[in-house]
């Protein structure tokens, strides 16, 4: 008898609504039923709302546990990009498992392991792979594109004072003054304004008062502050894009 386990996946909240995680794991299910195979309930994976181009996924991690633990004929996949959305972490997933023993079988791939299936595999990887990355790089346009047009759709959370609308049918996205929020702002702006308040004063003031920040702290540093009187959201000027990702490596700053 072969014991099996499963693995299904899905990223987005779309894909979630539309249940597409319990359409995958059916199909696994009944996979394994034509098999023959023992498939406890407990070695049934699900990762809801994880990106497949990560290896931290909650699922994925039990599953590799079980495998390093449990001798497991078989692990069922739906496709090569459901285990992993980047080639190299597909292979290292299955070399993986392999070593350990168990065979990665996908519903919709590759199912024997002659050359011309792994190099199947690696196919589809790669193209699984291309997509991610075209899918990223038209969102990463569409909301530039978006932002020079002046829409407020590509901004997030609303700094504190604001709260921020979501788009509707009736209205565009857009910030909306939270009026208890904004007498404290106000009187902020002019006591370091008009009497030279320190920030550290400033932040007492605030925990003092009791109001929670942004985040939901009850202690105001004083950090919070002079970002909240650089941010020019507070003068009617939203900005996108005032940071980037930095991979280059960071450089020393101490003699070794």
């Amino acid at each position: 008898m072969v014991n099996v386990a499963v693995y299904a996946r899905v990223s987005s909240d779309r894909q979630k609504k539309n249940e597409t995680i319990a359409s995958q794991t059916a199909a696994l299910r009944e996979h394994a039923r034509q098999m023959g195979a023992v498939l406890p309930a407990e070695w049934v994976f699900e990762d809801e709302g994880h990106s497949g181009a990560t290896l931290t996924r909650p699922a994925l991690e039990r599953l590799r546990d079980l495998i390093a633990a449990v001798q497991i004929d078989v692990v069922l996949c739906y496709s090569p990009d459901r285990l992993a959305r980047k080639f190299a972490y597909q292979a290292l997933l299955i070399e993986e498992f392999t070593r350990a023993g168990t065979r990665v079988e996908f519903v919709k791939g590759p199912r024997g392991d002659s050359p011309e299936d792994q190099l199947m595999v690696q196919f589809q990887g790669m193209f699984a792979e291309y997509e991610k990355a075209q899918i990223l790089e038209r969102y990463r346009r569409g909301k530039a594109h978006r932002a020079r047009a002046g829409s407020v759709n590509v901004l997030s959370g609303a700094p504190f004072g604001y709260h921020y609308r979501r788009r509707s049918d009736q209205l565009g996205a857009g910030y909306e003054v939270v009026h208890h929020e904004a007498i404290l702002v106000t009187e902020m702006f002019r006591r370091y304004a008009d009497e030279g308040v320190s920030i550290a004063a400033l932040a007492r003031w605030l925990t003092e008062k009791g109001v929670p920040t942004r985040t939901g702290k009850n202690r105001w540093d004083r950090s919070v502050i002079w970002a909240m009187l650089r941010n020019p959201a507070y003068k009617g000027t939203a900005v996108f894009g005032k940071t980037m990702v930095d991979n280059t490596p960071a450089g020393l700053n101490r003699v070794a």
